[in-house]
């Protein structure tokens, strides 16, 4: 049972990892008659069916009883308003990262985006080190400076990207790389925090994130209201929406839960075959169906050496055992 659990979760953190990144860059840059909808508006769409997700998964917790998931909203939310206010910190840098994920798969090919996303682990041992006072091993150091030159080489220039500045200016791909680097930064911060916070108190992970969402539909509606206010009254909220466009919504809303309900299952081994498969079908999609990405030598090495990166950082070397005297 164990080990089909395992195989399980791995196929569900490569099917969202993999569709959730390249369906939002098939709907970025699909090309259709009226407005492309709004990728502030789609971050609140989000964050909102993330707060129904989480209260019917307490409600089922609760033994599906109103009284008892009133009695648990109400005791743990309203009546901690300060323990709440600990999540305004990371649900605002989570509503930025999930905006700057938009603008980099709009101008980034998703295999690209893929690689350099990892650095990720980068930022986010750092700030392990930093705020967690974490421990980081010889193979786990190894593998970052690995990690580092892996990206460099992914995002190395090459003849080909001359071809393709037809379509994809050397411009628009500085804001794709700034995008995914700021966005690596807020993830490597947030989650940090976050795991901070959950280690310190005592709240199902449900509860946090039906907090986080609160927050993040606050100042993803501040986003909506500042940079597409315009917009949004003249075509109204939901312009350009479509059936690709809610795939990606639902898909960024139930990802992290996904992630979240299986974690327990999936160790760092198992974490790394997920981000490598990702990695892959990415590059296959990329090249064969969106038609949008054409891999160099340059490319395949920096890809490699991420992967393996991301096997050396999971990587527990199992102390020897002491040898016996004679």
């Amino acid at each position: 049972m164990s080990a089909n659990l395992k195989y399980l979760s791995l196929g569900i953190l490569v099917f969202q990892t993999t569709s959730l990144v390249l369906t939002m860059r098939y709907s970025r840059t699909l090309k259709e008659e009226g407005p492309r909808y709004l990728s502030s508006t789609a971050v609140v769409v989000a964050e909102l069916l993330k707060i129904m997700a989480c209260i019917l998964l307490v409600y089922k917790d609760s033994k599906c009883s109103l009284r008892a998931l009133n009695r648990i909203l109400h005791d743990e939310i309203l009546n901690k308003p300060m323990e709440t206010l600990k999540l305004a910190i990371p649900s605002g840098i989570y509503t930025l990262q999930n905006n700057l994920l938009y603008v980099a798969l709009s101008n980034l090919d998703a295999a690209t985006y893929q690689v350099t996303y990892q650095l990720k682990i980068l930022t986010t041992a750092l700030f392990s080190v930093s705020m967690l006072s974490k421990k980081l091993g010889v193979y786990q150091w190894l593998s970052l400076v690995i990690l580092m030159t892996g990206v460099a080489f992914v995002q190395w220039p090459s003849d080909s990207q001359e071809l393709d500045s037809k379509e994809l200016s050397a411009g628009s791909q500085f804001v794709g790389l700034m995008a995914v680097l700021t966005a690596c930064f807020s993830s490597g911060f947030a989650g940090v925090y976050f795991e901070k916070i959950l280690k310190e108190t005592k709240q199902s992970v449900w509860i946090r994130n039906i907090q986080l969402g609160f927050f993040g539909s606050i100042f993803g509606l501040m986003g909506v209201y500042i940079y597409d206010g315009e917009l949004v009254s003249k075509d109204g909220f939901f312009q350009g929406y479509n059936r690709l466009t809610w795939i990606v919504v639902v898909l960024q809303a139930l990802g992290g839960l996904v992630i979240a309900a299986v974690i327990k299952y999936a160790d760092n081994i198992l974490k790394g075959f997920a981000t490598s498969l990702s990695i892959i079908l990415s590059t296959l999609i990329s090249y064969f169906w969106l038609q949008d990405f054409v891999p160099t030598s340059v490319f395949f090495l920096g890809a490699i050496l991420v992967i393996t990166a991301t096997f050396l950082y999971g990587y527990d070397p199992k102390p020897a055992g002491n040898p016996t005297k004679a």
